[in-house]
């Protein structure tokens, strides 16, 4: 079948359950190490889609993820990372996987194949015109996702994809498609490995990108982190400390004092 999707494709390895487990490990790691050079070659796009994006939510716009299994999950965990990584409201980067949040510990039958549920799981949280949507699917295929991109798109929303398989379904109803080529999957069709991996990179890419373009960094810290556990307190310590030039027990009673490492920062610097 030499039309089948490059995710479906065969492994470049083969007898694998007769390697002993550091070539296993080995073959892994060697697929992996493509990955980012793969990503690396549609910067230029990613970059486009980040620009619109940050335009919109600087607007009151919001980033929507949508997608199935792996990918939706995927899509949760970048959207989750926000609040507490760079101080936004959880509203303001939404993931939704198909089947709802039940999917995300286990498969729900058939989930990813409505293609006009996604719109309706997007119409819950009011998405609008000022708002952004990205699709993820590792082939490109999956009903959910290309019917919720070819909605929002009727309706005037920003959209963009993430898939492993140029010119695929997705892609044609997306305004930024992109498509990073990972080729075969080490166990085939295992897309939770190097798509799964893709994927994470660019989400990782466009949410942090989108947050510095908001101005929740300075410099290179997360001035606006929540600060949940005494790791984040010891880091905000340090931060304001580095910052103002000032001691630890000085910071420290900054930070608890406005409860905020921004905050600490600017009033320290207002009373100077």
């Amino acid at each position: 079948m030499a039309n089948r999707p490059i995710t479906e494709k065969d492994s470049l390895y083969d007898h694998i359950e007769k390697m002993e487990t550091a070539e296993i490990l080995g073959s892994i790691n060697n697929e992996d190490q493509k990955v980012a050079l793969a990503v690396q070659t549609i910067i230029p796009t990613i970059a486009q889609f980040v620009d619109e994006t940050a335009k919109r939510m600087k607007e009151g716009g919001r980033l929507f993820y949508i997608g199935a299994g792996t990918s939706g999950r995927l899509g949760i965990l970048d959207a989750s990372e926000c609040p507490p990584t760079y101080g936004v409201s959880p509203d303001l980067v939404v993931g939704i996987i198909a089947g709802g949040d039940k999917a995300i510990r286990s498969a729900v039958e058939k989930a990813e194949d409505n293609e006009s549920q996604a719109w309706e799981d997007l119409k819950a949280f009011g998405i609008s015109k000022l708002d952004t949507l990205v699709g993820i699917a590792a082939s490109g295929t999956t009903p959910y996702v290309i019917g919720g991109l070819r909605k929002a798109g009727k309706e005037g929303i920003l959209t963009g994809c993430i898939s492993c398989n140029p010119g695929s379904p997705l892609s044609d109803v997306s305004k930024f498609p992109m498509e990073v080529n990972v080729g075969p999957e080490f166990i085939t069709g295992s897309t939770r490995m190097k798509s799964g991996t893709a994927q994470k990179m660019i989400l990782n890419m466009i949410s942090t990108s989108v947050m510095v373009k908001l101005g929740r960094v300075k410099g290179n810290k997360m001035v606006d982190m929540q600060l949940t556990n005494n790791k984040l307190v010891q880091r905000g310590t340090r931060i304001i400390s580095e910052q103002l030039k000032i001691g630890e027990k000085e910071a420290k009673d900054l930070l608890e004092k406005y409860g905020s490492v921004r905050m600490a920062i600017d009033s320290f610097k207002g009373r100077a």
